[in-house]
């Protein structure tokens, strides 16, 4: 009999939990895809990159609102079953409640290693895909973009400038500006031109024009009656070099081994990741994201397990019910904030660190007392 109530109770908190957070990471998800249509608008992306690099971006909305509807899940069901008297039923069956804490807590350790697997592992592989979609991408939407009389800089170091453009998209005085390097441009008006498509690469094919090659010593001009130009050796101005979140966990934790190893005076480079001292600010905090923030999910499973303390039936009902709520809320923004100081000073560093763990300790032993106080 407590294996079916415990069962039944897991099994409600896990149907709302699962409901709920894929609810609010789809609605999170569009709003962000809306967003991100500036990658086939703007930067000339095809819809298939769009669709990709937005779908992947999934498991990290997962994870950011994970401990949030984890803690909601919880904090519902705990309040239904107090409100609907299905909380008796575990009394009555002679469950002591710090039993009931402890299920709860060893059944939201799943939910830590969950978050654990996601961000350590799924997050950095998902992103760093997702980015490499950006970078392989050619510009498939680029003749879309042309518009007349407007000034198109879609990629870097190329603005481009059509008077006119046809329903078979010929264009009409155009103008053309390539910053080759610092010190070198290339300037082309042409009478007309139309883009083609030759072994999956974008040519501008341009004619009666004259050409202006500019650097620090010279100004060089070319008359021609046709020429093309190469549009797909220019890159998106989309960022393609990979964020630190999107780095793989081993690779964070070699660099910072080996930083601390050699005093950070050293550094290496592995793939894209520059591993030296302004590095290890970032790469500490995003470990601690990573490995430590998830330790947070048992710690509001035993702040909500409180709820059970104080019966729906006493006048300070509602209003533990609400301390409960604005503590876990709390409790959540507090792990959010301390990131930033992970990098500070070792001391100031530690107490964040142990945070978790130190008030998982301090609020488990208060607990276990008020109830040993309550029997006698």
């Amino acid at each position: 009999m407590k294996k079916l109530i415990f069962k039944k109770l897991l099994k409600d908190i896990t149907n709302f939990f699962v409901i709920s957070v894929f609810s609010i990471s789809i609605i999170i998800w569009v709003i962000q895809a809306v967003n991100y249509l500036d990658f086939v608008s703007e930067d000339g992306h095809s819809f298939k990159i769009y669709f990709l690099y937005t779908l992947l971006n999934l498991p990290k909305i997962i994870s950011r609102v994970l401990p949030f509807m984890f803690f909601i899940s919880v904090f519902y069901i705990l309040v239904k079953y107090e409100e609907e008297n299905e909380l008796v039923i575990f009394w009555l069956n002679g469950i002591k409640k710090i039993k009931f804490i402890n299920t709860l807590i060893v059944f939201s350790i799943i939910f830590l290693f969950i978050q654990l697997f996601l961000s350590s592992y799924l997050i950095p592989t998902t992103q760093d895909l997702a980015r490499s979609f950006i970078r392989s991408s050619n510009i498939d939407s680029f003749p879309n973009l042309i518009k007349e009389k407007k000034f198109i800089d879609t990629v870097s170091n190329l603005t481009l400038y059509v008077d006119e453009k046809s329903d078979e998209g010929i264009f009409k005085n155009i103008v053309l500006k390539d910053e080759i390097d610092k010190t070198k441009s290339q300037i082309i008006y042409a009478d007309q031109g139309e883009i083609i498509k030759k072994n999956n690469k974008y040519f501008l094919i341009l004619s009666e024009g004259t050409i202006i090659n500019k650097d620090k010593k010279s100004t060089d001009i070319i008359n021609f009656s046709s020429t093309q130009f190469n549009l797909s050796k220019f890159e998106t101005k989309t960022t393609t070099f990979p964020k630190i979140q999107e780095i793989d966990t081993f690779v964070l934790i070699k660099c910072l081994l080996f930083l601390k190893q050699n005093n950070l005076v050293k550094e290496f480079n592995y793939k894209f990741l520059k591993c030296n001292l302004k590095t290890i600010d970032p790469l500490q905090r995003e470990l601690f994201r990573r490995f430590l923030l998830p330790f947070y999910i048992p710690l509001l499973a035993l702040f909500v397990s409180t709820l059970i303390l104080t019966s729906k039936d006493k006048f300070t009902y509602s209003k533990s019910k609400s301390k409960v709520f604005l503590g876990s809320v709390l409790l959540i923004i507090i792990s959010e904030m301390s990131i930033r100081y992970i990098t500070k000073e070792n001391f100031t560093a530690l107490f964040f660190i142990s945070m978790p763990f130190f008030l998982f300790i301090i609020t488990y032993f208060l607990m276990n007392m008020k109830l040993k106080r309550n029997l006698n």
